[in-house]
Parts: C-alpha cells; structure tokens; sequence
C-alpha cells in the first residue's frame, strides 16, 4: 500500500482465504482501491495509531474498519475495545465480520460500540455479496460525522 494514499477500509483478518474474498468482492464493485490488510489486533493498532511498524505513517484514519473476533495476539473485541476509548478512534465505523454467531459475542460488541455486527456467509457467492454490501452501504451511502 502507498502511505499517501487514504486508506478507505482497514481490514483486520487473520485468515488469508477470508481476506482474499473481501478484497474480490470490494474490487468486484471497485470498492477496493485503498484497502489496507492486516492479520490481527496488534497490526491493526499499530496501524491505527501509527505506532510500531507504522510509526511513520502519516495519521488518517479509515473510512471502515472490517473487523474479525477471533485472531491472535490482539482479538477483535479488545481492538473495538481500544477504539472506543480513544478520542481520536471512537467515533470510527467499525464493523465486525465474523463467523462467531455465539450471543455473548454479539452482545460484548454491541455493548463496546460496533457499528454492526455480520455473521459472514458460509456460501462462497453469499459471502462476496455480503461484503460488497457492507463496503456499498459504509462507503457510498453512510454519512458518518466529521
């Protein structure tokens, strides 16, 4: 990725294969221009907060974060967490895309402030939809404050 360009979604996944189809059905509706992929929590982070690996990106934040639940390190909730309580992140649209349909999770997220909370399609065609609608509707529709 080119540090000048803005990052328009962040997508934080920790399997590749699930990475690869967001990328394809965001590219599929040219939503993909400025994505940026990270494996876990602590990239994610770091990338947010321009810290570590990231220490010399200039601070702008994403449009979208697609968030998974379960990685390693850092997971997803402890990263929404994080977001929540920092000025300069908590009113970032986070959205988490996870196969965990468990309650306790949905209820965790929504009680730290997710945007939305999507169950990802086990389906390959149901799959790629989804993640294009969510990139549309985030993108192209949302009108977050500023």
């Amino acid at each position: 990725m080119n540090d000048a360009k803005q990052v328009e979604i962040l997508l934080v996944e920790d399997n590749p294969n699930d990475a690869e189809l967001t990328q394809r059905a965001l590219r599929k509706h040219h939503l993909a221009n400025a994505v940026h992929w990270v494996k876990d929590g602590v990239e994610a982070l770091e990338f947010l907060f321009c810290e570590g690996a990231y220490a010399g990106r200039a601070p702008s934040a994403p449009r979208l974060v697609l968030l998974d639940v379960h990685m390693p390190r850092v997971g997803g909730l402890e990263v929404l967490r994080r977001l929540r309580a920092d000025e300069r992140t908590r009113k970032l649209p986070v959205v988490i895309m996870t196969s965990s349909n468990q309650d306790r999770d949905v209820i965790e997220s929504y009680q730290l402030g997710v945007n939305s909370y999507i169950v990802k399609p086990v389906r390959f065609e149901a799959f790629v939809e989804t993640a294009a609608q969510v990139g549309m509707y985030w993108l192209l529709l949302n009108c977050p404050p500023r």
